[in-house]
């Protein structure tokens, strides 16, 4: 148990039977009447969003969490089967907790947030960039260089992605993976 005095962003905390993270909060002081904290809160379950509001002092329970790193090694029927970098411990991961598992590539490393006494994991964080070469993009079209041109290409994971009209097959590109859109060229 804590007090909503230690509420911070990242803090993941047991509320209406679900594992919830603190997204962002606000102690508020009014003029008139008593101290409250607003949050927000995102769900680890199911990635809903709430607000929520607390009067000053209100006991909430606290969940801890462990972040460990693993190690994609490939997908198959089963799921996405993982390696614990720490003790090579190899887990399958369903594709309902990955947010896009299109551009998860073989030996990218992943962090995994478990609850630390029930030993479940929550979510899974993928780096923020991963660089992919383009497998299969047609070839640009000479004098076609108006504002943001793109076409689609395909990446070395199979998915597909735009691009610019100026890359080409071969090139290694900078995509983000929360949006799955392309950042740079990556020079060799």
């Amino acid at each position: 148990m804590a007090s909503t005095s230690e509420i911070r962003n990242g803090l993941c905390i047991d509320f209406n039977h679900d594992i919830y993270s603190v997204v962002e909060f606000l102690h508020v002081k009014p003029g008139k009447g008593p101290a409250f904290v607003r949050t927000k809160l995102k769900s680890l379950t199911s990635g809903k969003v709430i607000d929520q509001t607390w009067p000053s002092g209100h006991k909430i329970d606290v969940v801890r969490v462990e972040r460990r790193k693993f190690q994609f090694l490939y997908n198959d029927a089963e799921g996405y089967h993982c390696m614990n970098l720490e003790n090579y411990e190899q887990i399958a991961i369903q594709p309902e907790m990955l947010e896009n598992p299109q551009f998860l590539k073989e030996s990218m490393e992943i962090e995994i947030l478990y609850h630390a006494e029930k030993e479940i994991p929550l979510t899974i964080d993928m780096p923020q960039y991963v660089e992919m070469e383009i497998t299969y993009t047609e070839p640009g079209v000479r004098g076609d260089t108006a504002t943001n041109v793109t076409k689609p290409a395909t990446i070395e994971t199979g998915a597909e992605i735009k691009v610019p009209i100026f890359i080409n097959e071969g090139d290694v590109v900078k995509i983000e993976t929360s949006t799955g859109n392309y950042v740079e060229r990556v020079k060799k």
